[in-house]
């Protein structure tokens, strides 16, 4: 343990009386006069032994001791001083052994140093503390946003999924459909072609039954012309025009229902057929057959002549079914059998 050394005595002067009560700084006038002494180097003795303070490492403890340790030294310094002025003999102060006073003004560095280590100590596991609870934050907020990226991946991919076979369902089902359709149209077209063989196949039958009424001919006036040349004021009928003389043949099987003159149609005959159906043949220059008598088809049944209200030498055919006054188009009629004017 450190102690103070006893302060010099000042010169002392017996015959000045003190009138003063003892103070620092006082003035006694038993004890003589005083003379100002201010203490030097040469004058104070040093302090043996090495007064160190700890360095403040943080914390109200480390400024506090610090503060109590100049204390103390103040006070010492005061009390040499005071025993100076006096002239006693000054007494000797022991500073007792405080633990957290000595441990930071002690002359041995081992507590300071053993200390600062601890402290580090303290920090590095705090920090390393802190630093795994961060990583454990970071990897489950990673993990969470992986799992999160995994799942709305595997909602893009079902959701790709879907419209793909949705897409496909739906290519598949319009290939259906234009399968369907080209199906129909197919059958459609077979069963039109088939219906056009079948036709085809009647009109050749009724071609062998049916025939032209002349041949060698020019087609001049066909049905519902319209014009002054006739009373009604449109054709009635259907103009070969062919020379004089040119044979005209039944066009089917039937009947003659009349034969001999017809005023503006000149010479006509009527050819009856099973089904009613009348065949007016006009303007012959001859007519080979006689009412009631039977025919089959292509016989000859006159020649094509000028006479009636006509303007050059030509057949005039007309149609009508079931014996009708008002007559149809010969042409259509004649296509209808598989002939073709």
């Amino acid at each position: 343990m450190a102690s103070n050394p006893p302060a010099p005595e000042a010169p002392y002067a017996p015959s000045q009386p003190s009138t003063d009560t003892f103070g620092y700084g006082g003035y006694r006038t038993d004890e003589g006069p005083w003379e100002e002494w201010n203490p030097t180097a040469e004058s104070t003795r040093p302090v043996r032994g090495k007064h160190r303070v700890a360095k403040q490492r943080g914390g109200g403890f480390a400024r506090s001791s610090t503060v109590l340790g100049v204390g103390v030294i103040a006070a010492v310094s005061a009390g040499g001083m005071a025993s100076a002025n006096t002239g006693k003999a000054p007494v000797s102060i022991s500073m007792p052994d405080l633990p957290n006073v000595g441990s930071l003004i002690s002359d041995d560095d081992e507590p300071v140093q053993e200390a600062a280590p601890a402290l580090a100590g303290f920090g590095s596991e705090a920090a390393l503390d802190t630093e795994e609870s961060a990583a454990d934050a970071g990897e489950a907020l990673r993990s969470r946003i992986m799992a999160q990226a995994e799942s709305q991946q595997s909602q893009v991919e079902v959701k790709a999924l879907a419209a793909a076979a949705e897409a496909e369902a739906d290519a598949a089902a319009k290939a259906e459909k234009e399968a369907e359709a080209k199906a129909a149209a197919a059958k459609k077209k077979a069963a039109e072609e088939a219906a056009a063989k079948a036709e085809a196949a009647r009109l050749a039958e009724l071609a062998k039954q049916y025939t032209l009424p002349t041949s060698s001919y020019t087609i001049t006036s066909t049905f519902g012309q319209a014009g002054s040349l006739w009373s009604s004021g449109y054709h009635t009928g259907l103009d070969f025009a062919a020379p004089t003389g040119t044979l005209i043949k039944a066009v089917h099987s039937g009947t003659i229902t009349e034969a001999g003159w017809a005023g503006s149609y000149g010479y006509r005959t009527i050819l009856t057929l099973d089904d009613g159906t009348e065949l007016w043949f006009c303007h012959q220059s001859s007519i080979s057959v006689s009412v009631g008598q039977k025919v089959a088809t292509g016989d000859v049944i006159g020649r094509v002549g000028a006479t009636g209200n006509v303007t050059g030498a030509h057949l005039h055919l007309e149609v009508h079914p079931g014996g009708s006054a008002d007559g149809i188009d010969p042409a259509a009629w004649l296509r209808g059998k598989g002939l073709n004017p």
